[in-house]
């Protein structure tokens, strides 16, 4: 058997020449998980602090701390908004999560979204050179119920210390109150990516999935299946987008959504949905068949899979239809069942398939040109100039069935992300600080690359420990066995 390479870049080659086509993504799947939990147990966690600036003798601490600091406080006193240039403010964002909808797994009380928050961290630090602190928050009442006023206070308290707010991970009706709430009260951005951020990479998919196949959004006819923050996030980016509301049909965990829906109306936690119904689906389709009936595109955003979607639903779409699966960890129709079935291109959540509709493709771009033009807030504007930079990148390389959207490597998408972001920050008078285009792209650009050099060097100096190859391999040959048995 060959050997598991560090970088895991031929992890589905190896299953594939030892298992099935239909194992082989819950066998990823299991082995990513195993790996995950040997790899976070041998670096106990996965981020640290390290100082940026020079420690050139003890003497120095003079200057950094007291009595020399002294001076800093002093003029941050006197101008609230010299706390970006003269801290870490201006770069830094706190992720926080309550940790009530941790990925696909619930409420995994407080701490422990910490893993994912550490994660998304990293991932900041790393694509978009912003340095970011995971905060997990316990906001339970004395039943166990998160209280969505806890959070929205611990963030305002908060605020004074950083430039922006990773919502992450938080339940619904909370999330929806807590982000609606922050956006308007606080004096920085803050950004809920469940919901913002999957939209937003997901409408880039989408205009170069409508590109490949010849479609316009204004004739296609959708199909939302779950309406949770990210579905009900992306049917109002989507219909921005001029998508009408006439062509749109959304189901939630029971039914289609339509102005019948009185248990929606007469929950105040659904008001969101209900606000959908209320817009959509005129005719009052109630069944999966009835709204996949000639349907363009399928959104899916609801319980992973495989089976939840069901091939005989996507035989009834138009010719070349489009179809996002993007439960994760196992999306609710695997690809090759999709295509069986007729669909033209397939996106899903995951890196093993083709078309991965990644919010980290997202995310780490929008931050850092908000920070650096130190914007009060992100807007669904700026959000959806997201998703056109995004699409436009990766039509200027090119773009195929398999390739809709950017990926992780693309390192100069992130810097274009940023500086559109920006612009429309300046264009909407959001921005403390006015750069221009090419003044973003350029830092931004510099700074990621100087972040990804620091990671780089700090793992060829030993500073960052290799794991042992002896561990990663047994973890994969365990997981082969599990399955071949």
């Amino acid at each position: 058997m060959n050997k598991l390479k560090l970088d895991l870049s031929n992890l589905g080659e190896m299953f594939r020449t030892e298992l099935p086509e239909a194992q082989v993504a819950a066998a990823q799947t299991s082995f990513l998980k195993q790996i995950s939990l040997q790899m976070h147990s041998f670096y106990t966690g996965k981020m640290q602090s390290i100082p940026k600036a020079g420690i050139f003798g003890f003497n120095w601490f003079n200057v950094w701390y007291t009595p020399g600091v002294a001076k800093i406080s002093t003029s941050i006193r006197d101008n609230n908004d010299k706390s970006y240039q003269l801290s870490n403010r201006g770069n830094l964002v706190a992720v926080v999560s309550d940790s009530t909808r941790v990925l696909g797994d619930g409420d995994c009380t407080p701490a422990g979204g910490l893993g994912v928050m550490e994660g998304k961290a990293m991932l900041m630090k790393y694509l978009g050179a912003c340095d970011a602190i995971a905060l997990c928050v316990n906001d339970r009442d004395a039943k166990g119920k998160a209280d969505a006023q806890k959070l929205i206070d611990f963030v305002k308290m908060l605020e004074p210390s950083v430039g922006a707010v990773n919502l992450e991970d938080i339940s619904q009706p909370n999330c929806y109150r807590v982000l609606s709430e922050l956006r308007e009260s606080c004096e920085i951005p803050v950004w809920h990516d469940d919901a913002q951020g999957t939209a937003c990479v997901t409408l880039a998919g989408v205009i170069n999935a409508l590109r490949i196949t010849k479609r316009k959004l204004s004739e296609a006819k959708v199909v939302l299946f779950g309406c949770g923050a990210a579905n009900s996030t992306i049917a109002s980016f989507l219909l921005q987008e001029g998508l009408p509301p006439e062509h749109l049909i959304l189901f939630d965990s029971k039914a289609a959504l339509h102005k019948d829906r009185h248990d929606l109306r007469d929950n105040p936690d659904k008001f969101k949905q209900w606000e959908l119904a209320c817009k959509t689906n005129p005719a009052k389709l109630k069944t999966m068949p009835e709204a996949m009936a000639g349907a363009d595109l399928l959104i899916a955003l609801s319980q992973p899979g495989p089976g939840t979607i069901k091939a005989d639903w996507i035989k009834l779409m138009a010719p070349d239809a489009i179809v996002f699966a993007c439960a994760n960890p196992v999306p609710e129709i695997y690809p090759y069942e999709a295509h069986k079935a007729g669909a033209r291109i397939v996106a899903t959540g995951r890196g093993d398939f083709p078309n991965q509709v990644n919010n980290s493709c997202g995310f780490p771009g929008i931050l850092k040109g908000v920070l650096l033009v130190q914007a009060r807030k992100i807007t669904d504007s700026m959000a959806i100039t997201a998703a056109h930079s995004l699409a436009d990148f990766a039509q200027s390389r090119g773009i195929s069935e398999d390739n809709i959207i950017p990926t992780m490597d693309e390192t100069e998408v992130f810097a274009h992300v940023a500086a559109d972001v920006a612009t429309q920050a300046v264009n909407e008078h959001l921005a403390r600080k006015v750069l221009s285009r090419q003044e973003v792209f350029d830092r931004a650009l510099q700074d990621i690359v100087a972040a990804r050099s620091l990671c780089q060097s700090l793992v060829e100096s030993g500073q960052i420990k290799t794991p042992p190859q002896e561990l990663i391999q047994e973890v994969f040959e365990r997981c082969l066995a599990e399955f071949k048995s």
